[in-house]
């Protein structure tokens, strides 16, 4: 376990609500008066976590170049799941598993906001490999907007083998590129899904692909030729909680 400064309102507020064990202080800037952030030093006070007041500076120091807005956090990070609690999560998750597989995505930012989205659509977990992708970092959790603190992230040795144990387990396995013409609206994705992105740059690596039962895309009339990763996992998630819905 390490322990790093999480930064700025939201990401904070997530620790506490959700994690509030692992947090060991909290950090308010002198003369604070943001009702957001007075509300989570009481919160932290009532929870017995030390509240200090700190100059700006200290608190930019912390930050570095993102916003602190007023409160920093001291959290003792747990050690990322790994592979081998995915048949517990498949389990509590019934026939109703919806998992993201992110294939090297190496900037914080997208991989932050592609757990916020997760967490928003409930998603089982979230996937991606130990080697040549970001992990579970200050700016990533950050960026996640308490998302980090509410869906599982496993990392995992060999991605196209986690993808096999999908398989067998029963989940059905969809991969998202650009060149083919399947489309993301015409697949079902109820049930045990997984929802495959690549990299920023290079998308799905070739066994990542051959691995996925099904390739498909999202339609663009315009003239871009693709979508962040980000904007991606959260059309195609948003996409499958909406089939979802549709059928209760």
């Amino acid at each position: 376990m390490s322990e790093s400064w999480i930064v700025g309102i939201n990401p904070v507020e997530g620790a506490l609500s959700n994690d509030a064990e692992r947090v060991r202080e909290l950090l308010v800037e002198n003369g604070q008066r943001n009702p957001r952030v007075q509300e989570l030093a009481e919160r932290a006070k009532a929870l017995k976590i030390p509240v200090h007041h700190r100059p700006r500076e200290q608190l930019e120091k912390l930050a570095g170049a993102a916003r602190h807005q007023g409160v920093a956090a001291l959290y003792e990070a747990p050690p990322m799941a790994s592979e081998h609690d995915l048949p517990r999560l498949l389990e509590q998750a019934g026939g109703e598993a919806l998992v993201l597989v992110l294939d090297g995505v190496t900037d914080p930012h997208n991989l932050g906001a592609c757990l916020r989205s997760a967490a928003a659509a409930n998603v089982t977990a979230v996937i991606v490999p130990k080697d040549r992708a970001v992990g579970l970092t200050p700016v990533v959790r950050r960026a996640s907007a308490g998302g980090a603190d509410r869906v599982p992230l496993l990392a995992v040795t060999n991605l196209a083998r986690t993808l096999r144990e999908l398989k067998d387990a029963g989940v059905w396995i969809t991969g998202l590129a650009g060149d083919t013409t399947q489309s993301v609206y015409t697949l079902d994705l109820k049930g045990p899904v997984a929802l495959v992105l690549g990299s920023e740059g290079e998308g799905m690596r070739r066994l990542t692909r051959e691995t996925c039962d099904f390739v498909a895309k999202i339609p663009m009339p315009g003239s871009m030729e693709s979508l962040n990763v980000s904007v991606a996992a959260g059309v195609v998630l948003f996409e499958a909680l909406r089939q979802r819905s549709a059928q209760r």
